[in-house]
This record gives C-alpha cells, structure tokens and sequence, in this order.
C-alpha cells in the first residue's frame, strides 16, 4: 500500500525548504533578456517568453520537490483542483489566448465549442460569481461551494484543454497527501501551494514588456494597463 504524507509531515518539509532553498531568479531574467535580443517579431517573442517562464516556473517545483523528497499525488483524471477560482490578469489572458490561436485548427475549434457551451450550462452560477467581492478572505470558500468546474476543464474525461499553458495557479497547487483529502474536503489543508512563484515570473514578464514599451512597440500587449486588470480566467475567455 502506497504510504502518503500526513498534514505535519507537510508542513514539516516546507518548512526545512523555505529555509534551505533559494529560487533561481536569474533563470527568469536571462530568458526574457535571450528572447529580448532575438530577431523574432515582437508578438512571436511574447510568446515565447511565456512558455518559457511557465517550464521554468515547472522546473522549480520540480528542484523543490527533490529537496522535500515528494512525489505529488495528484493522477491523470484527478481534477478537483480545477473547481478552484482562477484569477488572472489581462496581459495572462491575452497570451492564452495567442497561445491557443497557434493551436492547430482542430483544437481551436474544440475548446471554441467547449467555451460556449460552458457559458450556456453555467451561464446563471458565472453572473452571481462575478458579483463575489474577491478580497474577503472567505469568496474562495464561497466560490467552492458552487461546485464550478473550471472554463478550459473537460468534464467527461477530466483532463485540461489546454495544460501546457495553464495558469500560474493551477501548476503551482500540489497534493502530496492522500488524494482523498481532495475529494472528501471543499477546502483541504493538505494540498501546498508554490504561488510564491508568481513574484519571479511576473517579474521577468513585466522586465521585458518595459522594454518593449520603451522602444515603442509591445505587440497585442497594452503596457502597462494589461497587468493590472485582474479577472476570473472563465470571464477573460467567453466571448
């Protein structure tokens, strides 16, 4: 019988980690400073960036992990995670969005249907959430309760509909605890979360758009206005 991690244990090893490991920052910095010197055109080079900083951001958790000595629980068709809110901001929602236009048109078409119909069988729950004032320490709670299932989830096979470029929260939530507590509790203790993260990457992120904007060019990106306009992702994607 596979043994997990008890709560203690993991409250244990992230402790020992925040005192032991130190975040490759510089990682961050020179890959948007390597896409910054390329020839790529701007929009090509946004892009690129962001995957980037999203496989960079995996690698650290993956370098955390090793340090901790975890293994995440979570399993392919595990998808509790994905009835937690999502909030992003504009510059996020629109690299996305480049993202999946890049997708071949088969897959575009897919989550295209998926999103509409998702609006219409939730389109009741998604008016009421929007109206949750999101700074009360109890709106994730409120949120749960709703049982929503994230807008880029397929409900029937539970897998993500577009995993490679999810959101900063959705890779940075991690169980390595018995997957039950997921599915028997709203709000778990157990699951760790590295949204910490988020610091580095937006960092780099908004390093390089400045750069951009002080040469007079930062592509579909609307420096700095777009990181700072903050939405649920299912509000950023229905049209």
């Amino acid at each position: 019988m596979e043994q997990y991690l008890t709560l203690e244990e993991i409250k244990t090893r992230c402790m020992e980690l925040s005192e032991r490991y130190v975040i490759e920052e510089d990682k961050f910095y020179d890959l948007v400073e390597h896409y910054t010197m390329t020839d790529l055109p701007i929009d090509q080079k946004l892009l690129a960036s962001y995957k980037g900083l999203l496989e960079l951001i995996n690698g650290e958790i993956n370098s955390m992990e090793k340090l901790m000595d975890v293994k995440p629980s979570c399993q392919m068709g595990c998808a509790f995670c994905c009835y937690f809110p999502i909030i992003i901001n504009e510059l996020e929602a629109k690299l996305m969005k480049a993202s999946i236009e890049e997708m071949p048109l088969e897959r575009q078409e897919e989550i295209d249907h998926h999103i509409r119909n998702y609006y219409k069988k939730y389109k009741r729950v998604l008016l009421q959430l929007k109206n949750i004032e999101k700074e009360d320490d109890s709106f994730k709670f409120e949120y749960r309760k709703n049982n929503l299932p994230c807008v880029m989830l397929n409900t029937e096979t539970n897998q993500c509909l577009a995993y490679e470029i999810r959101p900063l929260p959705c890779r940075t939530y991690v169980n390595y605890a018995n997957p039950t507590v997921c599915q028997d509790k709203l709000m778990p203790e157990e699951p760790v979360s590295f949204e910490f993260l988020y610091e580095q990457y937006m960092g780099a992120l908004n390093e390089f758009l400045q750069s951009l904007y002080e040469e007079g060019d930062s592509g579909f990106v609307k420096y700095p206005d777009d990181m700072y306009r903050e939405k649920y992702l299912f509000e950023w994607l229905i049209k």
